[in-house]
């Protein structure tokens, strides 16, 4: 969402923008045309075939076009690492002299590094991974990503600019707390990085009335395996899985008391602003890169990733604190996550870039 949303904006503000990507649709295959460019909210997208359907995405037919094309940019901006798109595309972009920015998400960090297949990583990184980036511009969304990637790589430079964001508007304010069950969400992609077993672990040893709502999709497998474990808990009656949710999402971010990523690791977490964009309070662990932003304009409580820690802050928690952020935290976010300061920010970016590069 964050890519799609800065090719839209660079568009509207009259830059020419390609976009390169694979047909890749999660084990499938997007329906899509793949021999001419598609057009997708003003923004030139080309479609390539994969060979690989794993999440290396080899893409023979995207590096050529790459190779042929790529001296016609003046930045060429990556977005993740660990696939052969990512990796290659920059291997081409360095041998042509195309100056190159990459935005990790997320996929630079200590966790992601030890999480799976760590030692083809750690070969791929010393080999060809390393050198390449060192040669780069990054782009961060965070401290706390910037000083995970620093201890990394020594880039030509590290520029932290948060995501677009796309933001709700504020529903049924009210100037009375909430009574009843708290009502607990967990609104994300339902993976083993974002946490969600510890806070099913935490629900056993919360001493007030609550509710929790997982709205998400993720592997059947994986989540049946978390069903299990709310069985084993005793807490599957306070629990109400509701599945992939998009155009509801802000009506249920709404209704919420409290959102909470209790993430391993998240080198931002745009669901935090969009709760926050309609007044939900939030509850992240300190893993998560808006963990510093939360505190320091006291948006919500930072846990660590631990059962206890999570069910602590949640038996002590205030309406009336939750009822304050309500109120103050939406127009903080309009202001801080305003598009037009973030586009001239990425316009700076890549002037910069272009300058250095």
């Amino acid at each position: 969402m964050s890519v799609s949303k800065l090719s839209e904006v660079l568009v509207k503000m009259g830059n020419i923008v390609r976009v390169f990507t694979t047909t890749a649709n999660g084990s499938s295959e997007l329906p899509v045309n793949i021999n001419e460019p598609v057009l997708i909210d003003g923004v030139t997208v080309n479609y390539f075939p994969r060979i690989t359907k794993d999440h290396s995405h080899f893409s023979p037919k995207l590096l050529w076009t790459m190779w042929k094309q790529v001296k016609q940019f003046d930045v060429v901006h990556i977005h993740a690492w660990w696939n052969l798109v990512s990796i290659l595309s920059c291997l081409i972009a360095v041998i042509r002299k195309t100056p190159v920015i990459l935005s990790p998400r997320g996929t630079l960090s200590n966790y992601s590094f030890h999480n799976k297949n760590a030692f083809i990583k750690q070969c791929i990184h010393s080999l060809l991974g390393k050198p390449l980036l060192n040669r780069c511009f990054i782009h961060v969304t965070s401290t706390h990503e910037a000083k995970t990637i620093g201890q990394l790589i020594t880039p030509r430079q590290i520029i932290n600019i948060p995501n677009f964001i796309e933001l709700g508007k504020v529903y049924n304010q009210s100037d009375a707390p909430k009574v009843g069950e708290l009502q607990l969400l967990f609104f994300s992609r339902i993976e083993e990085k974002k946490g969600l077993d510890i806070l099913i672990n935490s629900l056993s040893k919360i001493s007030v009335p609550y509710h929790l709502t997982i709205a998400g999709s993720g592997e059947l497998d994986y989540i049946a395996g978390l069903k299990q474990l709310s069985i084993q808990n005793g807490v599957s009656a306070n629990i109400s899985w509701i599945g992939f949710q998009g155009e509801k999402k802000f009506n249920i971010m709404s209704s919420a008391d409290l959102l909470i990523l209790p993430s391993y690791d998240e080198n931002f977490g745009n669901v935090v602003i969009e709760s926050l964009s309609v007044g939900t309070a939030v509850l992240v662990s300190e893993h998560v890169g808006l963990a510093d932003y939360i505190i320091e304009n006291n948006f919500g409580w930072i846990c660590k990733t631990d059962p206890d820690s999570i069910a602590g802050i949640i038996n002590n928690i205030d309406k009336n604190n939750l009822e304050a952020i309500k109120q103050r935290a939406p127009e903080i976010i309009m202001h801080d996550f305003n598009e037009d300061n973030l586009a001239k920010q990425y316009m700076d970016m890549y002037q910069q870039i272009i300058h250095h590069g």
